[in-house]
């Protein structure tokens, strides 16, 4: 059995960057990562551009300007000023070429036919220069760069309609089990509703990774081990819920054996989620979480989501972990490390009711994980706990 930090370092050392590109649409873009330097085709602002409402003004000695036009944002002519002359223009309108400053509307007193600007008039004042932000053939974004929804926004804002990103992973999810149906049918004795499978689905598309599949299987060898081989060789990563531990209708382990999946660990010393497994078929991570819920997302969170980070060529790869104080007691039996539910606000934390590896109902409210060490055996308040926090 592995200790938790080797797990961790197994997971890091075991996993390769998938590194293979593909152009998507911007709009597509969002949570991948630039797999090229991106120049900008256009200078932004692409003309000299007014960063407030109020006047565009051709300098000369005197205070008092003479009316002689209008400029809005938009207009695609070109208004001449002479020495002494003025026109109203407003916030992104193009400066003309022959004004030299322009005056927020506040600070300007205004006649039918003239303007007065008594004092604080520099030259380029208010004026955004052509290229302020980025000039035709600069870099606009780096390589690896995130496209935020801000990253997004400025390169639309050049014109950019698509881009060269990082493929995402291809992922199966299945589950295992003949307890299981799907929600919506009759709940008939000794049947449970199949929750694993939309649960991390959902914490998949909540990291932003949409290439998700969903299988479903029986407790039967031949049909584990077929659909084993099926998502094995067309995914580059395969979570599968139940059927690792060592029961007499737990097949999954024996599978993926003849199926010659190298191990790289079974079994961690932790709670919940002992029974994990993790190897790997060329270049397919294979992930065999234990099947009660609660088990399965802590294994999600503290191990997939590592290799999850890997695969994309990330550096910082773990969840945030912080320092909190605690606001509840806790007794914890046997030796082995816990992640325990915690809800964490402002430097503190509280430990949740119903810790049993099965339970989801706490899950369902925290927000984090507190990490309670192997030799650990009870938290007090005030205590200063080390606290994971979830990307909820």
């Amino acid at each position: 059995m592995i200790s938790i930090k080797h797990a961790i370092h197994a997971v890091k050392n075991n996993v390769s960057p998938l590194l293979k590109e593909e152009i998507k649409p911007l709009e597509r873009c969002g949570g991948y990562y630039l797999s090229q330097d991106i120049a900008s085709p256009i200078h932004m602002p692409p003309f000299r551009q007014s960063a407030m409402d109020g006047y565009a003004v051709c300098l000369h000695n005197e205070s008092s300007y003479a009316l002689v036009g209008e400029v809005k944002a938009g207009d695609d002519h070109e208004l001449t000023l002479k020495p002494g002359d003025a026109a109203r223009i407003f916030t992104g309108a193009p400066v003309p070429e022959t004004a030299n400053a322009v005056m927020m509307q506040e600070k300007v007193i205004v006649s039918d036919t003239h303007i007065v600007i008594e004092s604080g008039l520099t030259t380029g004042l208010n004026i955004r220069p052509m290229g302020e932000q980025v000039k035709t053939g600069e870099l606009a974004l780096k390589k690896g760069t995130k496209l935020t929804p801000a990253a997004i926004g400025y390169l639309t804002s050049l014109g950019i309609t698509e881009a060269p990103v990082y493929k995402k992973p291809s992922i199966a999810l299945m589950t295992t089990g003949n307890e299981l149906i799907e929600p919506g049918t009759p709940l008939t004795y000794g049947k449970i509703y199949e929750s694993n499978s939309k649960m991390l689905l959902n914490a998949l598309y909540n990291l932003k990774f949409y290439d998700v599949s969903i299988h479903k299987v029986e407790d039967d060898y031949e049909k584990t081990k077929t659909k084993l081989e099926t998502v094995i060789n067309t995914n580059d990563m395969v979570i599968v819920t139940g059927g690792i531990s060592v029961g007499d209708y737990d097949f999954v382990g024996k599978a993926l054996n003849e199926l010659k999946v190298e191990e790289v660990f079974y079994k961690v010393k932790q709670k919940p989620g002992k029974p994990l497994f993790f190897g790997k078929k060329e270049n397919t991570s294979i992930f065999a979480l234990p099947g009660n819920p609660a088990a399965a997302l802590t294994c999600f969170y503290v191990y997939v989501f590592v290799a999850l980070q890997k695969m994309l060529n990330k550096n910082s790869i773990e969840l945030p972990r912080i320092e909190a104080k605690s606001n509840s007691k806790f007794v914890k039996k046997g030796d082995r490390p816990q992640f325990l539910k915690a809800i964490y606000n402002d430097g503190e934390v509280d430990l949740l009711e119903g810790q049993n590896s099965s339970m989801l109902q706490t899950f369902a409210v925290s927000n984090a994980l507190v990490f309670a060490p192997e030799d650990v055996s009870e938290i007090k308040q005030n205590d200063t706990l080390e606290v994971i926090l979830l990307p909820n």
